[in-house]
């Protein structure tokens, strides 16, 4: 049984890391409702064989492996009820190696990218929050903003370039005064 101190870290753990593993499941599962059931599977194996984890190891890599067990016992189970499955486990099974490769720099690119994000000004990131964070539509993010939908596109434009080339070091992540209030 997990003791309250490693129930605590896996908490922290889960929640470090439930994004990118909704994100990862919805990869392999097209339908939205099925990847539910299997993340909701996915972390109830995770906390019964959370005594197995060693902490300091890659936590995302085993949570998503631990998923990808899901996706196949789902796509058995899809299997016997003769639905049509689009990729066969070779595949699957390939593009979940080279999505573990690439982990790294995608972990990379996401530490960077919320730092560029904290250098934003405060408007820019309510912009951001708005269409990204509460998923509004650009007419409600309009209105919410006090502006037209044509200049909340161009502003939401500046500021994903803007942050595109943060990420990638060609600039400091802030947006001229001059660009945002146009």
């Amino acid at each position: 049984m997990v003791d309250d101190d490693r129930a605590e870290q896996f908490i922290q753990l889960l929640a470090q890391h439930e994004r990118r593993l909704a994100a990862y499941v919805l990869t392999f599962v097209p339908r939205s409702a099925d990847a539910d059931d299997i993340l909701q599977e996915t972390k109830l194996a995770l906390w019964r064989s959370f005594d197995q984890f060693e902490i300091g190891t890659n936590f995302g890599a085993w949570a998503r492996q631990a998923a990808l067990n899901r996706i196949f016992d789902f796509r058995k189970r899809k299997g016997r009820e003769s639905q049509h499955l689009v990729f066969s486990d070779d595949c699957l099974q390939q593009l979940a190696d080279a999505f573990e490769q690439d982990a790294p720099r995608r972990e990379t690119q996401l530490e960077r990218l919320s730092d560029c994000v904290a250098k934003l000004s405060p408007n820019h990131r309510r912009i951001l929050s708005l269409r990204y964070g509460e998923g509004l539509q650009m007419q409600a993010v309009a209105d919410r903003i006090d502006r037209t939908v044509p200049a909340t596109y161009r502003v939401l434009s500046r500021i994903r370039l803007v942050l595109r080339d943060c990420v990638r070091g060609i600039s400091d992540g802030v947006l001229p005064a001059s660009e945002s209030a146009r």
